[in-house]
């Protein structure tokens, strides 16, 4: 699948931001197609931590094993889908305006996800694709809310 990306405006500064998003356990807070999070490593925290992430969308429901694979503080996490559908996905924030000063920032999701045989393989993913740019908008948009 060709990668999908998704942005936001949110009012607070990064780190402000990562504070709120560095704990996983409360992605399913403003990830409405995250129904929990059940973590599979011992840590709950940076590149390494496992977790099992209970998803679904409309009546497709799956659990998604992912593995954090990049974790730099106020600017990137990066995580690689192991389960039925697999690819890497990314949060990048940047500072909006000077960054020691900032009270904005750019919020930017990209996920390249793989689709097997069974969903349909490449055309699968190609008629998923507008149904999960969707989904995801609408979890930012849940996350601008909680800096409003």
């Amino acid at each position: 699948m060709p990668s999908i990306t998704v942005n936001v405006v949110l009012d607070a500064s990064p780190e402000d931001v990562w504070a709120d998003i560095e704990n996983i356990a409360t992605h399913p807070e403003w990830m409405e197609d995250a129904v929990s999070i059940a973590f599979t490593s011992d840590q709950q925290s940076g590149a390494g931590t496992e977790f099992d992430c209970a998803t679904a969308i409309g009546p497709f429901r799956l659990t998604d094993h992912m593995e954090i694979t990049s974790w730099v503080p106020a600017k990137e996490m990066g995580v690689r889908h192991v389960g039925l559908i697999s690819g890497t996905g990314v949060f990048q924030l940047s500072p909006i305006g000077p960054a020691e000063s900032a009270t904005q920032t750019s919020f930017e999701w990209t996920e390249k996800l793989n689709f097997p045989w069974w969903l349909g393989g490449p055309l699968g993913a190609t008629v998923a694709k507008p149904v999960l740019r969707h989904v995801w908008r609408t979890n930012l948009q849940n996350l601008q809310q909680r800096y409003r």
